[in-house]
This record gives C-alpha cells, structure tokens and sequence, in this order.
C-alpha cells in the first residue's frame, strides 16, 4: 500500500469529498467540478464518490444543505452571545453578511442558479432550507412582538423583504460589485434602521 495515499474510515470519506469539493468549486468554479477530478484530489478510486453521491448535482445540493447547516450554528452561536433581543436583531444581520462573505461558494450553492434553477435540487436540501427560512419567520414574529420591528407589517412578507434585502447585499458583495470591507459597519447600521422602519 503507498502510505502516501489518503485511508478513509466508514464515515468520513462523505465529509471529505464535501471538502475537496469546496476547494475545487473556490478555484475553479462549479463548471470545474467532475466527479472525477473530485476523486483524484481526495486520492480515492473514481467510483467511491459515487457511493455516496449519485452525480455531480446530489453533490452539489449536499454542499449548500451543509451551506445552510453551518450557517444556523453560525447564527445560533451569534444569537446566544447577544445579550438582549435588541442586540439579536444586530447579530442577525452581522452574521448573515459576514456568514456570505466568509463562505462564498457555500453561498453561491444555498440560492444560486447552478442548483435550484439549472439543476434538480434534492428533497433534503429542500427540506432544510425550508427550514431555516421558517426559523427567520419565526424570529421576525418574534422580533414584531418585542416591538423591534413594525407590527402593522404581515410577517411572512416582512421577512421575505428584510431576507432579500441582505441577499442582495451579500450577492453584491460577493461578486464585487461594491461594499467595500470598510463600508461593512456601516451598511449594517443602514440595514438595521431600514428593518426597524419597514412600512
């Protein structure tokens, strides 16, 4: 046996893949991702990921449903060091930005077009990101009764509204459009104000 080569115990080859994946998708995009350059830069046969991903778009909508869970313990980690509902609101906002920018080809995987539009996105994936979203609503009503946001506002279309609106921050940032670093502080302030004085 080349010592050398990677060895995997039953478990965490799936993880693995789903690493060298990210690194392969941060350097040369989706449309350099095959399943074969996957199994050569994890030093496996080029059959083993197809145990654990049927093709390339299983692959991909387990990258963003991993997307999704990493960013909910991001923010409940961000959540439990706020100490008051007001400084939550803050951390929310802090945390969905900084979560896009620290992770974007997580990001790009969660709501972009190369899974939900151009491929079949999986019923996990679905599922949990269905999921996250409800928890936002949840917050949002919550948000609402603490009188941190309007209450004469329907719910579900005030947190679609407030989510696209860091959405667009985020895909902007992330494509360089503008929102440079230093500017972050700031924008988050806008945001916050903006929310708070949603119609």
């Amino acid at each position: 046996m080349n010592p050398t080569k990677p060895t995997y115990h039953h478990g965490d080859l799936r993880g693995a893949l789903l690493d060298a994946a990210t690194a392969l998708i941060r350097e040369a995009g989706v449309d350099g991702l095959s399943m074969r350059k996957l199994a050569d830069r994890v030093g496996v046969s080029r059959t083993a990921p197809y145990h654990h991903f049927v093709d390339k778009q299983a692959l991909l909508s387990a990258l963003a449903e991993a997307g999704f869970r990493r960013y909910e313990a991001a923010l409940q980690q961000a959540l439990a060091s706020a100490p008051t509902a007001d400084a939550q609101l803050r951390a929310f906002i802090r945390c969905y930005l900084t979560f896009a920018l620290a992770h974007p080809e997580s990001y790009d995987l969660m709501f972009g077009h190369s899974v939900w539009k151009a491929g079949v996105p999986s019923e996990s994936l679905r599922g949990e990101a269905h999921r996250v979203f409800k928890r936002y609503v949840e917050r949002v009503r919550l948000w609402q009764q603490q009188q941190l946001l309007p209450a004469g506002v329907e719910t579900l279309r005030l947190a679609q509204v407030t989510w696209s609106t860091l959405h667009g921050l985020a895909r902007l940032s992330i494509d360089g459009i503008y929102l440079q670093p230093n500017h972050l502080d700031e924008l988050l302030d806008v945001a916050e104000r903006l929310f708070r004085q949603a119609l």
